[in-house]
């Protein structure tokens, strides 16, 4: 396994000349680029703008491990449904352009209160993410499903997700939540979503969730990938990343 960085915070402001200098600096390996951020690698690139972009990267030792969106398909409205499903599907097309090996996506909220069973949300987002799949698979890149948002955050809620979607192009994106120790341990959370999942996403490690049993399960499980800091900012980044990769370090036993 290998340590990165997600964007979403620690880094929102740094453009990509400093994300990659900052990350190569400090040991961390890999970024998954959150879109709407000052490094502004956005769908809206052009061909020339898309392989400037991939040529940094590959003159680096810092890899695009992927692109972070806010594409989520539990909505209501088929028509906002169909523009995040478009939008998706460009970002997929960006990730191949550049070199990345997949796209984050999310699941949000459940609309029982609008009357919407949460079996028929789970059938829509499943459906989506195997439309979204298949283009996936074109490109040769992965769909990655955040563990992420109320109740949709609950591993066993994904798994359902997964097995709708029934499509080996798109895969769970672990999210390390306080949900995933329900039951008293996460060993039966990890168990429902083990050998489907694609990237995992941590953050506090001064934290009690189990970092060191999450690691061994990941191991355990065939897991190789990349391990992404989701941290908060700090007016000493890099001090802050060269402190968390070592603490990470001895919790992956790496």
């Amino acid at each position: 396994m290998r340590l990165g960085l997600v964007t979403y915070s620690l880094a929102k402001d740094w453009d990509l000349g400093t994300l990659i200098a900052n990350c190569e600096q400090t040991g961390f390996a890999g970024v998954e680029l959150r879109t709407t951020h000052a490094h502004k690698v956005e769908s809206d690139l052009n061909p020339t703008q898309r392989a400037e972009v991939r040529k940094r990267f590959a003159g680096s030792p810092v890899e695009l491990v992927g692109l972070g969106t806010a594409f989520e398909f539990d909505m209501v409205d088929p028509a906002e449904l169909q523009c995040h499903i478009e939008g998706t599907k460009a970002y997929l097309q960006l990730a191949a352009d550049l070199g990345a090996s997949g796209v984050k996506v999310r699941p949000n909220k459940l609309h029982e209160d609008e009357g919407v069973p949460r079996d028929q949300t789970f059938a829509q987002i499943g459906r989506a993410l195997r439309q979204c799949g298949e283009s996936a698979a074109d490109l040769g890149v992965q769909l990655r499903l955040e563990v992420h948002g109320r109740f949709t955050c609950e591993p066993p809620h994904i798994r359902t997700m997964l097995d709708y979607a029934d499509h080996p192009s798109v895969v769970a994106c672990w999210n390390s939540n306080p949900q995933d120790l329900d039951g008293g341990s996460i060993d039966g959370n990890f168990a429902l979503l083990a050998g489907r999942i694609g990237l995992v996403h941590i953050n506090e490690l001064w934290s009690d969730y189990p970092w060191r049993r999450l690691c061994e399960l990941l191991r355990q499980s065939g897991y190789a990938g990349y391990c992404l800091a989701e941290i908060a900012e700090s007016p000493d980044p890099l001090r802050l990343m060269r402190y968390y990769r070592a603490l990470w370090q001895l919790q992956a036993g790496v």
